[in-house]
């Protein structure tokens, strides 16, 4: 599939431009007092012509052979691209956590680092957490490293997503 910038993209987005549409896939996870588990991804990046992409991902547990369990995290956002190659991000999960993240971007990479949060009072509280994300092999890489309830951090989630076509 060739690559093209999405028509409208504000200018500032360019760097970005690649994230734009529509991502699914499958991807595993583990924490501590977690069963590991699978699930599938669908993540959109999209925009309307101003300075920020909009962000969606929802998620589903499946079963060892691919099927649907039950809904999973869903999560809604903004990207902003900022001078000097930096990125701020902001993330709110129905779980009743909001985020705020700063980070880098070169090229096809994008490395975040939580910066705030807030968890509504029945939340898990996260305290610490880095996100990765990449074009690899045409797919969307992310992986996600948390520390929350008093555990340290280290590695949640991770997935590969294919781009859909439009």
């Amino acid at each position: 599939m060739v690559f093209q910038i999405p028509e409208g993209l504000h200018q500032e987005l360019n760097p970005l431009a690649w994230m734009v549409g529509t991502w699914r896939g499958k991807g595993r996870g583990e924490y501590p007092n977690i069963e590991p588990f699978e699930f599938a991804q669908e993540v959109v990046f999209n925009h309307d012509g101003r300075n920020f992409l909009n962000y969606f991902s929802r998620s589903w547990i499946i079963d060892a052979d691919g099927e649907i369990v039950r809904p999973a995290a869903s999560e809604v956002g903004f990207w902003r691209v900022q001078p000097n190659n930096i990125l701020e991000v902001v993330i709110a999960h129905n779980t009743g956590i909001s985020e705020g993240w700063v980070g880098t971007y070169d090229g096809p990479k994008i490395q975040l680092v939580l910066d705030r949060g807030y968890a509504a009072p029945s939340a898990k509280v996260v305290s610490e957490g880095i996100r990765l994300y990449g074009l690899v092999a045409g797919e969307l890489f992310f992986a996600y490293d948390m520390a929350a309830e008093g555990s340290e951090l280290q590695a949640h989630i991770w997935s590969s997503l294919e781009r859909q076509s439009d």
